[in-house]
């Protein structure tokens, strides 16, 4: 990373300085460029990092606006900044990747999943579902196994886990302890509880009571979700018209 050899640079030649011009003792001499290399790194990271959210922040309007092109060329644009800060490529590529993934543009998602940061667990969702696309379950699961073990408490992601496990696979054993791993993390947790129950009873694992983010991982056909919202819109009008009866 440049930053921290060009500040780890600095200190050493503050070490020289103070000990060989200004004759410091060593210690000091080694305190005084210790904590001026600190400095200088606390300083650039937070130069780098406010450049880098400006710019993303400009993406994030730009895909509420629907322009995703604009967004994505944005966002490569904040990849010029990841030598400077650890784990930087990897947050933005994870915004990438998401971007191309929500507008159904796979195969460019995919390459910029790949290098996703292992805590963002909706990106590395995405990216474990284009294992699955892609016939490669055992990285699904590896995919999806070190993704719950950084982000333990989200319901949705073991959830999630248990669908692909259960409804793209047909392991619904598997899904079923997955489950129960994750009521172990999230106990009382209503989603997973009604997950467990329907696959104990034979039933599917439901997932539309997240909404929104459930929908982004494009698991359900165009037509599932139309259908739907048709029903869901069908009832709606059935209620109002019993309440004007």
């Amino acid at each position: 990373m440049y930053s921290i050899l060009l500040c780890a640079a600095l200190g050493a030649v503050i070490v020289l300085i103070s000990t060989m011009v200004v004759k410091l003792v060593w210690w000091w001499s080694m305190i005084v460029g210790l904590v001026i290399a600190t400095a200088a790194f606390v300083l650039t990271s937070r130069i780098i990092l406010k450049k880098v959210m400006t710019i993303l922040e400009l993406a994030a309007k730009d895909l509420q606006g629907q322009r995703f092109e604009k967004a994505i060329r944005s966002m490569k644009d904040a990849l010029r900044y990841a030598p400077w800060q650890i784990y930087l490529s990897e947050q933005v590529n994870s915004q990438i990747g998401m971007a191309y993934y929500v507008k159904r543009d796979f195969s460019n998602a995919f390459p910029h999943l790949e290098k996703a940061f292992f805590k963002n667990w909706v990106a590395m969702g995405m990216l474990a579902i284009c294992y699955l696309k892609r016939q490669k379950r055992d990285m699904m699961e590896k995919t999806f196994e070190k993704t719950v073990q950084w982000n333990g408490k989200e319901s949705l992601l073991w959830n999630l886990y248990a669908y692909c496990l259960a409804e793209e696979c047909a392991d619904k054993t598997k899904a079923l302890a997955v489950l129960n791993r994750g009521l172990k993390k999230l106990p009382g947790d209503p989603h997973i509880t009604e997950n467990i129950e329907n696959l104990t009873s034979g039933g599917k694992v439901k997932m539309r009571s997240f909404g929104d983010p459930w929908y982004q991982f494009h698991l359900e056909s165009v037509g599932q979700l139309q259908k739907h919202q048709m029903a869901a819109m069908g009832g709606r009008m059935k209620k109002r018209a019993v309440v004007r009866g």
